[in-house]
């Protein structure tokens, strides 16, 4: 590889963009900065770059219906009853919690229908 990455981040592309900056800056607790509202918005969380921008109209069929679980974005925490209060109190619908061989999970999904992996590691692999 002759080039060098120096940055990655997501960014997830969508034609309802301002219900999405609304639901990340309710479910993260921080307004997007920079944003550029009706075509940009990012928010920065421990070792990642969330950004949400709207496609240019040519490129809007691409983004136009969402589809259920086609992006996952996962947030390890080191509670997970706190992140289940803190979603009842912003009245967010939470479902049951998933045991998995490494630990616990919440998904919850985002207006476009991208999943959330609420993580919390087993503590005896941690």
């Amino acid at each position: 590889m002759n080039w060098q990455c120096t940055e990655a981040f997501v960014a997830l592309g969508s034609i309802a963009l301002d219900s999405l900056v609304s639901f990340y800056s309710q479910l993260l607790g921080q307004q997007p900065s920079p944003y550029q509202p009706g075509v940009y918005a990012e928010f920065r969380l421990p070792g990642l770059r969330l950004a949400i921008f709207l496609p240019k109209t040519d490129y809007q069929t691409e983004f136009g219906q969402a589809q259920t679980g086609s992006m996952s974005i996962c947030l390890q925490v080191t509670n997970l009853a706190e992140v289940i209060r803190e979603l009842e109190a912003i009245d967010y619908p939470v479902g049951n919690i998933i045991t998995a061989s490494h630990g616990r999970e919440l998904y919850i999904y985002d207006p476009d229908g991208n999943r959330l992996i609420f993580y919390e590691p087993r503590q005896d692999i941690a």
